[in-house]
């Protein structure tokens, strides 16, 4: 409990605002986002000051930060912004839906975690990840850092995710896989092979590997 930060000024951070505002003991105080993106002062009737120099209006003693972003770069530019607030000194908050079912309280920070994911037992996810609505997350699997699920994926028990992983909506991943770090799973793809090669793309059903990396998608 206690005052927020959001980072951000579009839809995500708007939605982050209902949430917490509906959803939780935390009181959201104000938003931040690099000073190019500002073009009005307020952001929902609450003030928007640039993330430069944040910590001079709200600091880290004083407030908390979340910072719910998408996935673009495989999830990198949300890293960064991650990685820029620890260095400033913030202590991050995740959002846990109260309508979601979650047997586990290994979830790190800075987790954004929608209405109606089912995280079974022992399950453990790390930092900064976001899963959208509708998701099942098998038992025993173990998620890493800066990984984004969309919605209907269904992640089989005793997987392996790595960080910077992607899994776009209705993906489907069979028991006991390794997914190798920024693996990008596409919409409605089945992965039945028991590893990916780190910053491969996966498509089709059953889902063959592209020759294309991960690194080079543009979304």
């Amino acid at each position: 409990m206690g005052k927020v930060i959001i980072f951000g000024n579009t839809q995500s951070a708007e939605l982050a605002l209902y949430y917490l505002q509906n959803d939780s003991e935390h009181e959201v105080a104000g938003f931040t986002v690099e000073e190019q993106y500002i073009k009005e002062p307020e952001f929902h009737g609450l003030p928007l000051v640039p993330f430069e120099t944040v910590e001079q209006q709200f600091p880290p003693s004083d407030y908390l930060f979340f910072a719910p972003m998408t996935a673009t770069g495989m999830n990198q530019v949300r890293a960064r912004v991650y990685e820029q607030g620890l260095e400033k000194g913030y202590k991050y908050i995740s959002y846990i839906s109260s309508h979601a079912t979650v047997l586990t309280d290994k979830i790190g920070e800075n987790c954004f975690i929608l209405e109606d994911n089912t995280i079974q037992p022992y399950v453990q996810i790390g930092n900064n990840c976001v899963l959208w609505s509708g998701n099942h997350i098998g038992h025993h699997s173990r998620i890493g850092n800066h990984v984004f699920f969309t919605s209907q994926v269904v992640l089989s028990g005793n997987c392996q995710v790595n960080d910077y992983c992607f899994f776009g909506v209705n993906a489907t991943i069979r028991d006991s896989s390794v997914i190798g770090e920024g693996t990008f799973v596409s919409m409605g793809a089945t992965v039945m092979k028991q590893r990916t090669e780190p910053w491969s793309v996966w498509k089709g059903n059953a889902a063959e590997k592209s020759t294309i990396s991960s690194k080079d998608l543009k979304f």
